[in-house]
Protein backbone atom coordinates (compact mmCIF):
# COMPACT_ATOMS: atom_id res chain seq x y z
CA UNK A 1 0.00 0.00 0.00
CA UNK A 2 1.39 3.54 -1.04
CA UNK A 3 1.22 6.46 1.47
CA UNK A 4 -1.00 8.53 1.21
CA UNK A 5 -0.63 12.14 0.24
CA UNK A 6 -1.91 15.06 2.68
CA UNK A 7 -4.67 16.23 0.09
CA UNK A 8 -6.96 13.18 0.23
CA UNK A 9 -9.52 12.57 3.01
CA UNK A 10 -8.48 11.23 6.46
CA UNK A 11 -11.36 9.93 8.11
CA UNK A 12 -11.80 10.81 11.80
CA UNK A 13 -10.54 8.50 14.33
CA UNK A 14 -8.11 6.16 12.20
CA UNK A 15 -4.66 5.26 13.02
CA UNK A 16 -1.75 7.13 11.04
CA UNK A 17 0.86 5.02 10.19
CA UNK A 18 4.28 7.46 9.51
CA UNK A 19 6.99 5.63 8.77
CA UNK A 20 9.83 6.11 5.76
CA UNK A 21 9.79 2.57 5.60
CA UNK A 22 7.39 1.79 3.14
CA UNK A 23 7.42 -1.75 4.01
CA UNK A 24 7.20 -1.52 7.40
CA UNK A 25 4.71 0.66 6.93
CA UNK A 26 2.80 -1.74 5.16
CA UNK A 27 3.30 -4.47 7.98
CA UNK A 28 1.83 -2.37 10.49
CA UNK A 29 -1.28 -1.15 8.66
CA UNK A 30 -1.90 -4.63 7.23
CA UNK A 31 -1.53 -5.98 11.07
CA UNK A 32 -4.07 -2.88 12.14
CA UNK A 33 -6.49 -3.41 9.26
CA UNK A 34 -7.09 -6.95 10.37
CA UNK A 35 -7.80 -6.42 13.55
CA UNK A 36 -10.34 -3.99 12.35
CA UNK A 37 -8.64 -1.06 13.22
CA UNK A 38 -8.82 1.50 9.95
CA UNK A 39 -5.45 3.04 8.98
CA UNK A 40 -3.70 5.57 6.62
CA UNK A 41 -0.21 5.53 5.98
CA UNK A 42 2.19 8.32 5.54
CA UNK A 43 5.89 8.39 4.70
CA UNK A 44 6.45 11.93 6.29
CA UNK A 45 5.63 13.80 9.41
CA UNK A 46 4.55 16.81 7.32
CA UNK A 47 1.82 14.86 5.65
CA UNK A 48 0.60 12.75 8.52
CA UNK A 49 0.41 16.86 10.55
CA UNK A 50 -1.88 17.96 7.68
CA UNK A 51 -4.05 14.93 7.67
CA UNK A 52 -4.73 15.45 11.46
CA UNK A 53 -4.99 18.80 11.29
CA UNK A 54 -8.19 17.92 8.80
CA UNK A 55 -9.52 15.38 10.88
CA UNK A 56 -8.75 13.97 14.47
CA UNK A 57 -6.64 10.48 14.49
CA UNK A 58 -7.66 8.10 16.74
CA UNK A 59 -3.90 6.96 17.21
CA UNK A 60 -0.55 8.52 15.53
CA UNK A 61 2.16 5.82 15.23
CA UNK A 62 5.69 7.29 14.78
CA UNK A 63 8.66 5.73 13.40
CA UNK A 64 11.73 8.33 15.43
CA UNK A 65 13.89 8.11 12.14
CA UNK A 66 11.47 9.67 9.22
CA UNK A 67 12.25 12.22 6.23
CA UNK A 68 12.01 15.49 6.76
CA UNK A 69 11.17 16.10 10.37
CA UNK A 70 12.01 13.39 12.80
CA UNK A 71 9.20 11.49 15.32
CA UNK A 72 10.24 13.56 17.75
CA UNK A 73 9.51 17.08 16.44
CA UNK A 74 5.86 15.40 14.81
CA UNK A 75 5.14 14.62 18.67
CA UNK A 76 5.84 17.96 19.20
CA UNK A 77 3.68 19.33 17.29
CA UNK A 78 0.71 17.08 17.86
CA UNK A 79 1.30 17.50 21.34
CA UNK A 80 0.85 21.37 20.68
CA UNK A 81 -2.16 20.84 18.36
CA UNK A 82 -4.14 18.21 20.60
CA UNK A 83 -2.60 18.36 24.04
CA UNK A 84 -2.76 14.93 25.48
CA UNK A 85 -5.88 14.07 24.19
CA UNK A 86 -4.39 12.22 21.36
CA UNK A 87 -2.36 8.89 21.78
CA UNK A 88 0.82 8.94 20.16
CA UNK A 89 3.14 5.83 20.00
CA UNK A 90 7.17 5.91 18.59
CA UNK A 91 8.35 2.88 16.64
CA UNK A 92 12.22 2.48 16.29
CA UNK A 93 14.04 0.20 15.21
CA UNK A 94 17.31 1.85 15.66
CA UNK A 95 16.53 4.06 18.83
CA UNK A 96 16.35 1.02 21.40
CA UNK A 97 18.30 1.83 23.86
CA UNK A 98 16.07 2.23 27.76
CA UNK A 99 17.40 6.28 27.57
CA UNK A 100 16.19 6.31 24.10
CA UNK A 101 12.35 5.31 24.74
CA UNK A 102 12.48 7.43 28.24
CA UNK A 103 13.30 10.50 25.90
CA UNK A 104 10.07 8.81 23.83
CA UNK A 105 8.28 8.78 26.35
CA UNK A 106 9.42 12.46 28.35
CA UNK A 107 9.14 13.95 25.14
CA UNK A 108 5.24 12.96 25.49
CA UNK A 109 4.69 9.49 23.87
CA UNK A 110 2.12 7.53 25.26
CA UNK A 111 3.80 4.48 24.60
CA UNK A 112 7.41 3.19 22.67
CA UNK A 113 7.87 0.26 20.66
CA UNK A 114 10.79 -1.03 19.49
CA UNK A 115 11.42 -3.08 15.93
CA UNK A 116 11.09 -6.21 15.63
CA UNK A 117 7.85 -6.10 17.42
CA UNK A 118 5.08 -8.51 18.62
CA UNK A 119 2.55 -8.46 16.43
CA UNK A 120 -0.35 -9.24 19.19
CA UNK A 121 1.64 -7.11 21.64
CA UNK A 122 1.48 -3.95 19.02
CA UNK A 123 -2.28 -5.10 18.29
CA UNK A 124 -3.27 -4.64 21.98
CA UNK A 125 -0.78 -1.49 22.71
CA UNK A 126 -2.72 0.28 19.75
CA UNK A 127 -6.48 -0.96 20.66
CA UNK A 128 -5.70 0.30 24.00
CA UNK A 129 -5.06 3.34 23.17
CA UNK A 130 -7.34 3.59 20.59
CA UNK A 131 -10.16 2.83 22.80
CA UNK A 132 -9.05 5.75 25.68
CA UNK A 133 -8.60 8.17 22.58
CA UNK A 134 -11.90 7.47 21.36
CA UNK A 135 -13.49 8.01 24.79
CA UNK A 136 -11.84 11.08 25.45
CA UNK A 137 -13.24 12.24 21.90
CA UNK A 138 -16.76 11.31 22.72
CA UNK A 139 -16.70 13.59 25.94
CA UNK A 140 -14.68 17.08 24.45
CA UNK A 141 -15.15 20.50 26.03
CA UNK A 142 -18.07 22.48 25.31
CA UNK A 143 -18.89 23.10 21.79
CA UNK A 144 -16.46 20.39 20.92
CA UNK A 145 -13.42 22.39 21.68
CA UNK A 146 -10.34 20.39 22.84
CA UNK A 147 -8.30 21.69 26.02
CA UNK A 148 -6.12 22.91 24.10
CA UNK A 149 -8.38 24.95 22.68
CA UNK A 150 -10.47 25.69 25.57
CA UNK A 151 -6.84 27.01 27.33
CA UNK A 152 -6.42 29.63 24.21
CA UNK A 153 -10.19 31.01 23.92
CA UNK A 154 -9.57 31.60 27.65
CA UNK A 155 -6.49 33.44 27.25
CA UNK A 156 -8.35 35.50 24.49
CA UNK A 157 -10.64 36.72 26.81
CA UNK A 158 -8.24 37.42 29.24
CA UNK A 159 -6.96 39.85 26.75
CA UNK A 160 -3.94 38.20 25.84
CA UNK A 161 -2.10 38.75 22.70
CA UNK A 162 -1.16 36.01 20.31
CA UNK A 163 2.34 36.07 21.15
CA UNK A 164 1.51 36.66 24.94
CA UNK A 165 -0.49 33.13 24.19
CA UNK A 166 2.18 31.26 22.42
CA UNK A 167 4.91 32.08 25.13
CA UNK A 168 2.36 31.63 28.40
CA UNK A 169 1.35 27.55 27.13
CA UNK A 170 4.79 27.73 25.25
CA UNK A 171 3.77 27.08 21.90
CA UNK A 172 4.51 28.59 18.35
CA UNK A 173 2.62 31.90 16.89
CA UNK A 174 1.90 29.65 13.93
CA UNK A 175 0.09 26.97 16.45
CA UNK A 176 -1.98 29.31 18.43
CA UNK A 177 -3.16 30.96 14.94
CA UNK A 178 -4.40 27.61 13.70
CA UNK A 179 -5.89 26.90 17.44
CA UNK A 180 -7.92 30.63 16.79
CA UNK A 181 -8.76 29.11 13.33
CA UNK A 182 -10.65 25.99 15.00
CA UNK A 183 -11.72 28.46 17.64
CA UNK A 184 -13.76 30.45 15.13
CA UNK A 185 -14.97 27.93 12.68
CA UNK A 186 -16.18 25.66 15.93
CA UNK A 187 -18.12 28.34 17.55
CA UNK A 188 -19.53 29.54 14.29
CA UNK A 189 -17.78 33.27 14.49
CA UNK A 190 -15.85 35.03 12.25
CA UNK A 191 -13.68 37.31 14.37
CA UNK A 192 -11.58 36.70 17.66
CA UNK A 193 -13.68 39.84 19.16
CA UNK A 194 -16.71 37.48 18.34
CA UNK A 195 -15.40 34.79 20.00
CA UNK A 196 -14.19 36.19 23.08
CA UNK A 197 -17.70 37.82 22.91
CA UNK A 198 -19.63 34.56 22.78
CA UNK A 199 -17.18 33.00 25.68
CA UNK A 200 -18.12 35.97 27.54
CA UNK A 201 -21.91 34.62 27.40
CA UNK A 202 -21.27 31.16 27.81
CA UNK A 203 -18.31 31.17 30.31
CA UNK A 204 -17.81 27.27 30.14
CA UNK A 205 -16.43 27.52 26.81
CA UNK A 206 -13.24 29.76 27.94
CA UNK A 207 -12.84 27.04 31.01
CA UNK A 208 -9.99 24.74 30.43
CA UNK A 209 -11.44 22.79 33.60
Amino acid sequence: MQARRNREPVSAGAVLVVDGDADCRAEVSQLLQRAGLATVEFATGEEALAAAHGARPGVVLLEVELPGASGYEICRELRDEFGEELPIVFLSRVRTEPFDRAAGLLLGADDYIVKPFDPDELIARVRRLSARGASRAAAPGPANLTKREQEVLGLLVDGLLQSEIARRLYISDKTVSKHIEHILAKLGVHTRAQAVAKAARDPLLGSSA
